[in-house]
Order: structure tokens, then sequence, then C-alpha cells
């Protein structure tokens, strides 16, 4: 090892170790949050006379409010500090997850994952910009990025099975009082343990403009997808939403390429990894999004498991996850590009989607739904974990909270896309085989089965189309992507005034 490196790891904080297991049960919090309501739904429904014209609301407003704020979260991170808007975004979360929990009525209830979706927002940022300024040696970074990408990547899918157990065996409100003691326990040791570097805060005027035009433009984007899902995409009111977000989206791109010290200062977009890097993760997680609903329906409508046999069902992409971010990404980050792991990556991804497209009612589960989900996991934790690290590469520690806040919003805005287009496309392709079929259906149970066949090739229809958008993000992360094998003996951007790395092979800080 190079005197460099030796000098790197000795000026690195000691407790970066003990820091990284809080960080990662705070994300893994929040990523859970946006699967696990989704079993409580029906049951939360009931008990609080949620009309089924509203019901949405309770997913739509923590994602409107998490969608929405995030680059402001991550200016904050860099205004407070990331510790500091670390446990503040923790306690924020479980207040409000208690205010979800003890929710009497509806009113009550969007207002409680609507503050759910603000605190995640500061949070969110803030615990992936801490690990960008904490692990700054290659192999310990690749490391820490691993554990991350694993939880980032199969923390919805545990999201399911923990809410199946919630639901069935307890109550509803369950599923937000567990939110609690994680983030008691993870604010409470990063109180003790995190050490945020000296010399990375961004403490410029806060960009008021940059933060009501990108926030109003991330709501109107996020919400008109939303909206397309129930509504159609030629409802008037969505393709209102979609207009007046290009328009907020693009006069915010008008600001900050202006102001002194802008929200999302556009070096940070503009490097082309960490343009490949965001753009490849959104597609890949429009992808990801719609697979999971999908299948969560297809297991419990058409197979009839229960929502924890639906849960213990996606063991194995979660396997898969670990497996590929924790072994294969880690081990092999510090000897090949970055963009040979993405790129092949998202195309095994791809290949475990293509074998969803030979689901029928009666597909096995051992011969087709394992191998299937196996693949997906592997291949996205491989691509999850580089890309997770290269998002931060190069910044200036002043600009790793709004970095950091980058790749969440490409992934909240990709699951809003993902689950609006590819459920358009399910329902159309359901509604269309329906149409031709259930004429020449004699009796009720053939008509049942021609509905569950309609169903099945609903969901292989959009799963196409998400293989398609796989092989897309592929081919962005191997073109875009240019960043070389990491320098282990060598930091880039972990300093006070650091310098932003070059567009060409670089290290990963």
């Amino acid at each position: 090892m190079s005197a460099t490196a030796v000098k790197a790891r000795e000026a690195a904080d000691p407790g970066r170790w003990k820091a990284l297991v809080f960080i990662a049960l705070a994300q893994l919090m929040v990523v859970l949050d946006a699967t696990i309501v989704n079993i409580a739904l029906p049951s939360a429904q009931q008990d609080l006379g949620i009309s089924d014209g509203n019901r949405q609301w309770v997913v739509t407003a923590y994602a409107l409010a998490f969608g929405g704020l995030l680059l402001f979260g991550g200016r904050i991170a860099d205004l407070w500090g990331r510790k500091r808007a670390f446990v503040v975004g923790l306690a924020g979360f479980a207040a409000a997850s208690a205010l979800g929990g003890a929710a009497t009525n509806e009113a009550m209830m969007f207002g409680a994952r609507a503050l759910q979706g603000v605190f995640g927002a500061l949070l969110a940022p803030a615990a992936l910009s801490l690990l960008a300024v904490m692990f700054t040696d290659a192999k310990e970074r690749a490391k820490a990025f691993g554990i991350y990408g694993a939880i980032a990547g199969g923390g919805g899918a545990v999201g399911l099975i923990l809410g199946g157990f919630l639901t069935e065996y307890l109550d509803w409100r369950w599923t937000f009082y567990v939110n609690i003691p994680f983030a008691v326990v993870a604010a409470a040791g990063a109180w003790l343990v995190v050490r945020e570097p000296e010399g990375g805060r961004n403490r410029s005027t806060l960009d008021i403009p940059g933060v009501v035009l990108s926030t109003l433009g991330l709501v109107a984007l996020v919400y008109g997808f939303t909206r397309a899902e129930s509504e159609g995409w030629s409802d008037s009111v969505t393709v209102g939403m979609f207009v007046a977000s290009a328009v907020l989206l693009a006069a915010f791109v008008a600001v900050e390429a202006r102001v002194k010290a802008p929200l999302l200062p556009l070096r940070v977009i503009t490097e082309r990894n960490r343009g490949g890097v965001y753009l490849s993760l959104g597609l890949a997680i429009i992808a990801m999004f719609g697979l999971f609903l999908f299948l969560t329906y297809y297991l419990q409508v058409v197979k009839g498991y229960s929502p924890v046999k639906t849960g213990f069902a996606f063991l194995p992409m979660i396997a898969g996850m670990i497996t590929g971010s924790t072994q294969i990404g880690t081990r092999l980050m510090t000897r090949v590009a970055p963009r040979l792991l993405m790129g092949p990556g998202f195309l095994v991804a791809a290949l475990g989607m293509l074998l969803l497209t030979r689901m029928e009612i009666d597909s096995s589960y051992a011969a087709l739904l394992l191998p299937a989900m196996l693949l997906l996991g592997l291949g996205m934790g491989t691509a999850f974990m580089p890309a997770m690290s290269l998002s931060t590469q190069g910044v200036e520690p002043r600009d790793s909270g709004v970095a950091s806040a980058m790749v969440n919003t490409s992934q909240q805005v990709g699951g809003a896309i993902g689950t609006a287009l590819l459920n358009t496309i399910a329902a159309s392709a359901t509604a269309s085989y329906i149409t031709d079929h259930l004429a020449g259906a004699a009796g009720r149970s053939q008509q049942q089965l021609v509905q569950l066949q309609g169903q099945v090739q609903g969901y292989t229809s959009a799963i196409w189309f998400a293989v398609g958008i796989l092989v897309v993000a592929a081919a962005i992360a191997l073109t875009l992507v240019n960043a070389g094998r990491p320098d282990v003996t060598a930091v880039t951007g972990s300093g006070q005034g650091a310098e932003e790395a070059p567009a060409v092979p670089v290290v990963v800080h």
C-alpha cells in the first residue's frame, strides 16, 4: 500500500464502520417505508373509512413531499452539516410515523404521510453524503457502498415481508410504529459515533428561487405520473401537470446557470459519469418498481398467496441483491471500471425480466419465478453498488449533499414513472385481451379464467417494456460512464478545498 493510501486511512474517522451500521439502518427504514405501507393499505383504508378515490393519497402524499423536497433536503444537509440533518431527519420521521400509526381519519393519515416525506427528503441525502465524506479509501468505500447498495436495492422487498407479517399477525398501525425503534436506535448511534470531517459545509446563501422552482417542478412531475395511473394520460390535469413541470424545471436550470450560489450546481449533473449514473439508475428503478407491483398482484391475486407468503417469495431477489452488491460488486469494483459492472449488471437483470415474460396462470414458482428473481437480484445488486459510489465521485465536499439528493431524486421520480407507465401498459393489454376472449367464454368459471389470463397477459406485456428499459439503462451506463478502475492509492474530492475531478478516467474517492 502506498504512503498516500496509508495516510488517507489514518486520517479517516476511526468510528466510520460503526457509523455505517446506523446510516444503513436509517436507509433501510426509508426504503422499507416505500413498500411496507402498500401491504397495509387495504386494512388501513377499511379502518379509517378512506374512499377508493382517495386511497392513492396514502402513497401519493409521501411521494410528492419526498420527491419534491429531495434537492432542498440535500442542500440543507450541506448547509447544516450532514450529521445534524441526519439526526433531525430521523427524529422527524419517527414523529410522523407515530402520527400515522395513531391516525383516526384520512386527513390525519395523509398529513402524516406528507410529513414522513418531508423528513425523508432531509434524511436520505444526508445518509448517502455521510458515506461519501467518511469513506475516502477506495477499497473501504467499495465495501461501504456495497452494503448501502444492497439495502437500497433489497429493502423494498424486505418491506413486503415485514408488512405482510405486521398486517396479518398484529395490526396495520404497526407498519408505522415499527419505524420508531429504527429511528431511535439510528439517531442515538449516529449522535454518538458519527464524526463529520471538517471543512465540508456549504454556507452560501440559500437559493430561494431554485428551491421554489425545483420543488414545484418535481411535485408537478411526480403528481402527473401518479394521476396518469388513475385518470389516464389524456386527462387535462395530467397533461397540465407535465407541461407545468417542463416549464418549471426549464426555468430552474436557467436560474441555476446564473445565480452565484445555486441549489443544484450544474457541475454536479453535467459531469458525464454522474449524469450517466443518474440517468441509468432512474431507468432501472422504472423497471424495478413496475415489477414489484406486478409480481405482488400475480402472486396474491392469480396464485392466491397470502401477504406473508408473497413477502417470502421475494427472498431470492433479496439474496441475489445482497450477493451481487456485497460479493460481486465490492470484490470487483477496485479491479474493473464501474461501467463493466453497471452495464452487465443491468443486462443480467434484463435477462431475469425476460424469463418473466413467459409467466402463465399455472407457472411454477421454482422453475420460472425463482431463477428470474435470482438473476434480477444479482444483476441489480451488482449494478447498484458502483452506481451509488460513482454518484458522488469527484464532487467537492460542499456539494456532496445535493449530489446524493440527485441519486434519490432519480430513484423517486423513476419509481413514480415506473408505477404509472407500466401499470397503464398492463391495464390496456388486460382490457384488450378480455374484450377479445370474454365473448367466447361459456359459464362463470370460464369467464373467471379469462379474467385471470387477461391479468397475466397485461403483466407480461408491461414486463417486455421493462426489459427494453433495462437494456437502454445498460447502454447508457456503457457509453456515458467512462471512469476508470479506482486507484486504491489515491483519494479524490475528500478534503477541504478539494477540486472537482476531471471527466477522464479518475479515482473513486
